[in-house]
């Protein structure tokens, strides 16, 4: 109201100046051009949304969303389906003496359901969900951030009682723009004002509101949050939203495939153990991108080999439409060959596919399955794995006679894992600090592990010449091999040489 009475005061004395001005004769021109940038300011302010409080938010109340909808993450529904009791029952919460949740934190790498989970959330209490993002938050203007929170919580309860509903459920995704470390935006108390709200209008929930209001937030990087915000009654409760293990990634797939037609012969087992290291969001695409394949073919339904050529369209992306020279082909189909025969040697079924289609930077690719979620490594594991991805290289040597670039980032790959073993204290240097050992004996230890499985590989290759070039042959000739078909060639050329022996 006191802002009614100041404009109202504001325009009866400019009104009074404009009449003085022309019963004395004054040039009243200055006035009006200052006036009317002052009218353009304002219409360009309330565009931007420096007076409007929910141009940025996203009102999902007509969408119902379960729990069920969303493949795998039974650990974080279990945990948030708990906290949302407090919210549901929130009279027998408030008999036991319990204080109810204000904020759940849901934190994990991108595309693995967060926002999704959020949403079943709403479905699950039954409460109004309104989302928005970090970004919104910011402007150049000093207060407009926290005017839309104040504005959102303000929101939130009124499209509450609109829909005669009891519960709200606020929704911030990327929390971590709007709630990062105060002090950390130089020259800019935007950013700190902005969460200053955020804190107050959260230490405002009760469970003596006529609208009880839940607030649920995202991010991929929670160390960057201000630790006021992760302090017991505001963020009460993470949960972790991770990468799907095996398990969780069929279950996924097959949610995805409920509306696609599957061929009767599709196995989504062998999907999910050949793609390990997806999210959610890249399982959507993989099974659009079957759809898109089996269209493309003119198929009636998806077959397993539109499944697996989307597998490697999510990883690497399409196949490039110019082909590489004969020389190229044979010497990747020599690289790709000593990767493919080293796993299978070293960790037989490992592997999923071994092709030289060139797709998006790669001329070629070996697909590994992962037969188990492994988190912890020991020596023999991390020297095997060194060992594959030596064996591309260690290929060109022994049958071309010299190493191309092709191996740059196996060799990363290799020297990390070295790295890995010296500071696990695997290495024969025993317990060390990788931050305090100097970089020249870190270099020669390294150095010693690499030699040292660069001959084993050199030896184990050498002696499966024969092998070796049969799958050199059928890989130049098809340009593509499943797993399978691989270990059927590996099996027979061995029963072969053992009954040559006898």
């Amino acid at each position: 109201m006191k802002i009614k009475y100041i404009a109202e005061m504001v325009i009866g004395i400019v009104a009074g100046l404009f009449s003085y001005g022309i019963y004395r004769g004054y040039n009243i021109m200055p006035l009006l051009v200052l006036c009317g940038l002052g009218g353009v300011f304002y219409v360009v302010t309330k565009k931007k949304g420096m007076l409007k409080v929910d141009s940025y938010q996203k009102e999902y109340e007509n969408r119902q969303f379960e729990f069920k909808d969303i493949g795998g993450q039974e650990t974080a529904k279990l945990e948030l389906k708990e906290a949302l009791d407090f919210l549901l029952f929130s009279e027998r919460v408030s008999k036991m003496g319990i204080r109810p949740l204000k904020g759940i934190l849901l934190t994990g790498p991108p595309g693995t359901g967060k926002t999704l989970l959020a949403r079943a959330a709403a479905g699950y209490t039954d409460a109004i969900f309104i989302a928005t993002s970090g970004s919104e938050f910011i402007e150049m203007y000093a207060g407009v951030g926290a005017q839309r929170v104040r504005g959102l919580f303000q929101s939130a309860r009124d499209k509450a009682k609109k829909s005669k509903k009891n519960r709200a459920i606020i929704f911030i995704d990327e929390i971590d723009v709007l709630g990062g470390k105060r002090g950390s935006h130089s020259g800019h108390l935007e950013y700190d004002q902005t969460l200053n709200q955020l804190l107050v209008e959260m230490d405002g929930l009760t469970n003596n509101q006529e609208i009880q209001i839940l607030m649920i937030a995202a991010t991929n990087r929670a160390d960057l949050l201000d630790p006021a915000l992760l302090r017991p009654g505001r963020f009460d409760r993470q949960v972790k939203v991770e990468l799907p293990d095996k398990v969780d990634r069929g279950a996924i797939l097959r949610l995805h495939c409920r509306n696609k037609p599957l061929a009767t012969d599709v196995d989504i087992e062998e999907i999910a153990s050949g793609t390990y290291g997806f999210s959610g969001a890249h399982l959507e695409s993989l099974t659009n991108e079957a759809a898109i394949l089996a269209l493309r073919d003119n198929s009636q339904d998806i077959q397993q080999m539109h499944l697996r050529e989307a597998v490697d369209k999510v990883i690497l992306g399409e196949k490039l439409g110019n082909r590489a020279s004969q020389e190229v082909l044979h010497r990747v189909a020599v690289h790709e060959a000593g990767h493919a025969l080293m796993s299978e040697t070293l960790n037989p079924g490992s592997v999923d596919q071994v092709t030289v289609t060139s797709r998006g930077n790669a001329l070629g690719y070996v697909r590994h399955n992962q037969t188990e979620e492994q988190q912890l490594y020991t020596k023999s594991a991390l020297e095997k794995q060194i060992m594959i991805l030596l064996a591309g290289a260690v290929s060109e040597d022994l049958f071309l006679g010299e190493r191309s670039t092709g191996a740059i980032n196996d060799f990363q790959q290799a020297m990390n894992l070295t790295e890995k073993i010296v500071s696990a204290g695997l290495s024969r240097l025993g317990v060390v600090s990788k931050d305090i050992l100097p970089n020249k004996d870190l270099y020669l230890v390294c150095q010693e592990i690499l030699q040292s499985l660069e001959s084993k590989t050199r030896e184990l290759l050498s002696h499966r010449r024969d092998v070796f070039a049969r799958i050199l042959n059928l890989l130049k000739a098809k340009e593509k091999l499943n797993g399978p078909e691989l270990r059927n060639l590996i099996q027979n050329m061995e029963n072969k040489g053992a009954t040559n022996t006898a």
